[in-house]
This record gives structure tokens, C-alpha cells and sequence, in this order.
């Protein structure tokens, strides 16, 4: 899954750890979001969109190749 989370961030100037002591999570846990290593349970993603006061759609979303890839080894 992609996401806009680090582009967000930076519009707002903070830094990671000012995102993750909002969010109650470790600063490791932001950077491995924004870097596309960790997809965030539900619960995180609604105070992910709750503290950007958008839509968790409009920071999470699917990546196209990834979807193209596992569709094609389920067949």
C-alpha cells in the first residue's frame, strides 16, 4: 500500500517524531509507514486521517503493481 503520509507531514512541518507523539506510536513506526515497510492497522489509519482531518483514502492507497502482481499469482 501507498500512501502520502511523509508529503502530509512535511506541509506541516513536523518532523516524525512530532507525528508519532501525536499519534501515540514510536517514530520508528512513522518512518516505516512513510517508507512503505508497515501498513498500519485500522485503528492507526483512523487517528492517521483524524489528525490530517481527512479521509483515510486520501492518505492510504492501493498500489497498482502490487494488486497486478498477486492477482496474476492467484490464478
Amino acid at each position: 500500500m501507498r500512501n502520502r503520509l511523509r508529503a502530509l507531514r512535511a506541509e506541516r512541518r513536523w518532523s516524525q517524531a512530532d507525528l508519532a507523539d501525536r499519534c501515540q506510536v514510536s517514530r520508528q513506526t512513522i518512518n516505516a509507514i512513510e517508507t512503505g515497510r508497515y501498513d498500519p492497522g485500522l485503528p492507526l489509519a483512523f487517528t492517521l486521517a483524524d489528525i490530517f482531518d481527512l479521509a483515510i483514502e486520501d492518505i492510504f492507497f492501493p498500489d497498482r503493481s502490487e494488486a497486478a502482481t498477486e492477482s496474476g499469482a492467484r490464478r
